[in-house]
């Protein structure tokens, strides 16, 4: 199941049924009489046409099998999940959890003990671990592989990130709950059914059963049951009540794509009905060229009356999704997008000052949120955004954030560059130290935006110049968005 992922035309979305009108003439048409004729009486009102009912949602690729899809509804999906009950699997209510009682009860503290004891055995072979996990997954249910990328070496340090972390949270059931609940969110746009988690259970358990060596005894295996049960009860409460309000995934066309360095473009994609987001947070995006293959960008605009989504996507080296997205997309192409996620959004009531650090690409949420507070008014709410990149010429989004500045008297645009060579007007230095030379910035609320270890550096230079750690706030969607 993942944890975190050929070229075809757009498919025409079906048309609307329009009402069928009634026929106005019944018979052959007669000269009029030129005798005055009866008078009769007024034929009955014809019924008033139900308005047009819009089709229900449906993928618009669901029906292309050159594209490999899978998905909610598919074959593969839908065998897997129902092949899985039909065997005698664990029932929803009682996933993975076996037919033992002692299974269905909430992990104690002895359980997290246990859990992160075995994990430290698994840890230095986790590759071999997760690698037979998959294996187990792939024999006994061979129709699941749909749902996978080709390449697995990603899912594979995913997998253990994620047991780590919920792991680690077990003994935190509000922490746990946010984290699982976005997971299980965002794996219905892998297909993920609820039948799925069963049979992913005993084939966890089965893996670590191999690699934890002398760890693993009959408390051992226990407490993982009754963690996961835990655990996959979350996410399917989080998908289930997902499935109530969104779809799984939005189309979106790209209709603008605009090079502004010979690595970024800027992308511009019309969704296929509303979609909901905030200034600051990102989504995760597949390209018709990698399916299932899924990587996460941030909006590089607040939400816009007409409902265009715009992204800011560097081309990485050897990144599948980024080099596709930058080097391939064009207008027409389709892409899938997921829901939105992230919690690094402006709070419009309290009118806090703000810090704002983006580096590279990272300035794609930056700008979003300052456009979103100049939709507010920014009253009394000064903001100031410094914007890094190695050589000017990589400040790609500068010219739009200064003529947002010249608009805005409470917003200063500062630009920094990192590189040797003339700064071109921009501040020369590291981005969080020239940030912390402007300080101190006590009583600001401070967004960070970036590469993960420009973000891990700017966090102990703002703690120096006087911003408590509890107002800095980022999503380091750069270690999932690199490919």
């Amino acid at each position: 199941m993942p944890l975190d992922p050929p070229d075809l035309p757009p498919v025409e979305a079906p048309t609307a049924v329009l009402p069928v009108l009634p026929d106005l003439v019944t018979g052959p048409v007669r000269p009029a009489s030129p005798e005055p004729a009866a008078p009769l009486a007024a034929p009955p009102a014809p019924p008033l046409a139900a308005p047009p009912v819009a089709p229900p949602f449906r993928p618009l690729f669901a029906d292309a099998p050159g594209l490999n899809w899978a998905g909610p509804g598919d074959s593969w999906s839908q065998a897997w999940a129902v092949q899985a009950l039909a065997e005698g699997g664990p029932a929803p209510a009682a996933l993975a959890g076996g037919t033992c009682s002692a299974a269905e009860l909430p992990p104690t503290a002895r359980d997290i003990e246990l859990i992160r004891a075995s994990l430290a055995v698994v840890e230095p072979v986790a590759d071999r671990a997760t690698a037979h996990f998959y294996a187990l997954i792939f024999l006994h249910h061979p129709e699941v592989r749909a749902l996978f990328p080709a390449a697995m070496d990603v899912q594979r340090d995913r997998l253990f990130r994620a047991l780590l972390a919920a792991a680690r949270g077990a003994d935190d059931p509000a922490a746990l709950r946010a984290h699982l609940s976005a997971l299980g969110r965002g794996h219905r746009r892998y297909g993920t059914l609820t039948g799925h988690y069963g049979p992913v259970g005993e084939c966890l358990v089965q893996a670590l059963a191999r690699y934890a060596g002398s760890r693993w005894d009959a408390a051992t295996e226990l407490a993982w049951r009754r963690v996961y049960r835990l655990v996959s009860s979350i996410m399917i409460e989080a998908a289930e009540e997902a499935a109530r309000t969104s779809p799984p995934w939005w189309h979106g066309e790209v209709v603008r794509h605009e090079r502004r360095t010979r690595d970024v473009a800027v992308i511009t994609v019309r969704p296929d009905q509303a979609y909901p987001f905030r200034a600051g947070q990102y989504t995760s995006l597949e390209t018709p060229w990698w399916p299932r293959v899924w990587r996460h960008y941030s909006f590089a605009s607040a939400p816009r009356p007409d409902g265009l989504l715009t992204f800011h996507v560097k081309a990485v080296q050897a990144g599948w999704v980024s080099n596709a997205l930058v080097h391939r997309a064009a207008p027409g192409d389709v892409l899938r997008l997921g829901p939105a996620a992230g919690a690094m959004t402006v709070d419009h009531g309290c009118g806090t000052d703000l810090l704002c650090l983006g580096g590279g690409t990272g300035i794609a949420p930056i700008r979003a949120m300052v456009e979103e507070v100049a939709e507010h008014g920014g009253p009394g709410r000064r903001v100031d955004v410094f914007y890094g990149a190695r050589r000017p010429a990589e400040l790609y989004d500068l010219d739009g954030l200064r003529e947002l500045a010249g608009r805005c008297p409470w917003l200063t645009v500062r630009p920094v560059v990192s590189g040797t060579g003339p700064a071109g007007g921009a501040l020369a230095g590291e981005l969080p130290e020239v940030v912390g030379r402007f300080g101190p910035w006590a009583g600001r609320e401070a967004v960070l935006s970036g590469p993960a270890a420009m973000v891990r550096r700017s966090v102990g230079a703002l703690v120096r110049a006087g911003v408590p750690v509890e107002r800095i706030r980022h999503d380091l969607v750069g270690d999932l968005a690199a490919g």
